[in-house]
């Protein structure tokens, strides 16, 4: 399918291509074809949630139920539609329909598909996906073949709506550079990230330097699409992009320039968003990021006050300073929002024709009318109210919509990015208390069996110009009570420190208690000994449990991890492990140094989890 795709420009306001879209993941998937990418994420948020369809009310449970995995960013809306939809009393081959929403983000979806689909872990069988773009159902369709499956996935879908990809800028900031009068690209952006003067060369001193916050491009959809645009600007070309072009020394310089001004990676642009409201709420909207790569869609939610469009948030509370839409003068890509109506063995024919019937009614004006209020736009790429009508978008862009390089140039992208991304220099913290070896049902193996494992895998995210340490904790570590930690690796280079790590990984024995304050205090002043802006520095805690060591002050934890203005920034990234750990620490933890905190409370998931949380880096 990528065998002769020429790179294209079309020149049209908001109008899709799927192909071009499939074309990028796809080529990513073939070139990095573990579980970077098919266990990515590629939405505002990859929170599985909402109600269970195997909820069916009692007058429908005779009907031919439906079952419709969709993209979080609209899966609101969309249940919303369906609702509609169900109320018409759809019929089909004599019998009525029943359809409902299955909350599952892309990457999410993907990967469990490929695998066959465990209704125990995953949750009921979809007979339809619905993800944020046409390419996860080629990236599935790899996987499948990798996992010797069977390949369930159509090889294409009509679209259900669709949203470009932009660059969501605080207003006051992208005024400084002339939106909405004057056109900014990447080329503006990077001019400002190696300038030493930072936002003083704007007049905004106060602003400090400039700051980017751009998922993984390979776990997300988004920050392919956006590593893509960074590369036109950078060769000045489109269609006829090379691997000579990409591979110039002025290519990577100019990368790492883009890439330098990045706050962090990560799988989901909703860390970014989440934290940047926040940030709002305190008064300090300007001094976490000065960007971040979203879709369209995603700056109406965050002004609306709900960066996770969760359907169920009432009455949400807009922010001070808004977020408006840079659409790259260089170009930009679009998603698409396919309807995927599986070939899986669940799926019989009454079941097809219903995913069918309810596809052409969500193409009908008064569905498309829904999503348009959403601010989405149509499957044609026509922009509703909610987008004509809004200060911060712009309706007439995008004018240029990209479509990407083939699979070899793509390739040379992605090795390219690898080497010239932002470093970062990591200190790994892993619970080694007593619970941690209570076993783990289903799996025959301990908790921290499964952590060992998830943490070597976890090893592979890492490029060589990374740095990396790990320390154990438990209140039996240390020659006292103050020091419950153990440093078992020093920071190093990866080439130095990963073999290390490797060896003595499998050797931690459960033991002592939890001591979660004293330890992510410590680990945090190391590396705020020399910390610099010039990486991205983070330490990655890892407990099963609560705070059980003498040093109990959370304020404390809170206070020392808040940055200063003008100091590089540490973060705090936590992983709550286990139906036991302390959640609503840990993520008070995260937020306070601006980081996220990922939950795994099912053992069982910590492989996945630990993936999500080294994209970061």
């Amino acid at each position: 399918m990528i065998t002769g795709l020429s790179a294209q420009v079309r020149h049209e306001s908001g109008a899709s291509s799927a192909g071009a879209i499939v074309a990028a993941v796809v080529a990513a998937a073939l070139v990095a074809l573990g579980l970077f990418l098919f266990l990515g994420r590629d939405s505002a948020t990859d929170t599985d949630a909402g109600p269970d369809p195997r909820d069916v009310p009692g007058d429908r449970a005779d009907c031919t139920q439906l079952v419709v995995a969709a993209s979080p960013e609209k899966a609101g809306i969309l249940g919303a539609a369906i609702d509609d939809y169900n109320a018409t009393d759809p019929q089909v081959d004599g019998a009525c329909v029943y359809a409902q929403v299955l909350r599952k983000g892309s990457g999410t979806a993907a990967a469990a598909l490929a695998r066959g689909w465990d209704p125990d872990v995953d949750g009921p069988q979809p007979h339809v996906w619905s993800p944020a773009a046409s390419a996860w159902g080629e990236v599935a369709s790899v996987q499948a073949q990798e996992l010797d499956q069977p390949d369930i996935f159509p090889t294409e879908g009509a679209s259900i709506a669709t949203s470009p990809l932009v660059i969501a800028m605080p207003r006051p900031m992208a005024e400084a550079l002339g939106w909405p009068d004057e056109q900014i690209g990447w080329s503006d952006l990077a001019a400002l990230a190696a300038d030493p003067a930072g936002w003083g060369a704007q007049g905004h001193p106060e602003w400090g330097p400039f700051r980017l916050g751009k998922t993984n491009p390979n776990f997300s959809t988004s920050g392919l699409n956006a590593t893509i645009g960074t590369y036109v600007a950078a060769t000045g070309t489109a269609s006829d992009l090379t691997v000579a072009n990409v591979e110039d020394p002025a290519t990577a310089e100019f990368v790492r320039g883009v890439e330098s001004a990045v706050v962090h990676y990560g799988d989901t642009t909703l860390t970014f968003l989440s934290n940047l409201l926040r940030a709002d709420r305190d008064g300090r909207a300007l001094s976490y990021v000065s960007a971040v790569t979203v879709e369209e869609k995603s700056v109406l939610d965050y002004n609306r006050g709900n960066p996770a469009a969760d359907p169920e948030l009432a009455d949400p509370e807009p922010p001070s300073v808004p977020l408006v839409a840079v659409y790259p003068t260089e170009g930009t890509l679009v998603s698409d929002n396919p309807w995927f109506v599986l070939e899986a063995p669940w799926v019989d024919g009454t079941t097809r024709a219903a995913a069918e019937d309810l596809q052409e009614y969500l193409l009908t004006d008064e569905a498309q009318q829904l999503f348009l209020d959403e601010g989405f736009r149509s499957a044609e790429g026509t922009p509703g109210a909610a987008v004509t009508d809004s200060d911060e978008l712009l309706a007439d862009q995008p004018t240029t919509v990209l479509s990407p390089p083939g699979g070899e140039v793509l390739d040379a992208i992605l090795r390219s990015w690898e080497s010239n991304r932002k470093p970062a220099r990591v200190l790994m913290v892993l619970d080694v208390s007593g619970s941690m070896g209570d076993t783990v049902s289903g799996a025959g193996l301990s908790r921290l069996q499964l952590a060992q494992s998830a943490t070597l895998a976890a090893l592979d995210g890492f490029a060589e110009q990374d740095e990396i340490g790990l320390w154990i904790f438990s209140s039996e570590q240390g020659q006292n009570s103050d020091v419950p930690y153990t440093p078992l690796v020093d920071i190093a280079p990866a080439a130095t420190s990963i073999p290390q790590i490797e060896s003595v990984v499998p050797n931690l024995i459960p033991n002592g208690g939890t001591a979660l304050y004293a330890t992510t205090k410590a680990a945090h002043a190391l590396l705020d000994t020399d910390a610099s802006d010039a990486r991205i520095e983070a330490v990655v805690v890892l407990t099963d449990g609560v705070n059980e060591h003498p040093d109990n002050d959370l304020g404390a934890v809170v206070d020392q991890l808040e940055t200063e203005a003008g100091e590089p920034s540490i973060r705090v990234f936590t992983i709550g492990y286990g139906e036991d750990a302390d959640q609503e620490t840990l993520q008070a933890i995260a937020e306070a140094s601006d980081a996220r905190s990922y939950n795994a409370s099912d053992p069982l998931a910590i492989e996945q989890v630990m993936i999500d949380v080294i994209s970061n880096f």
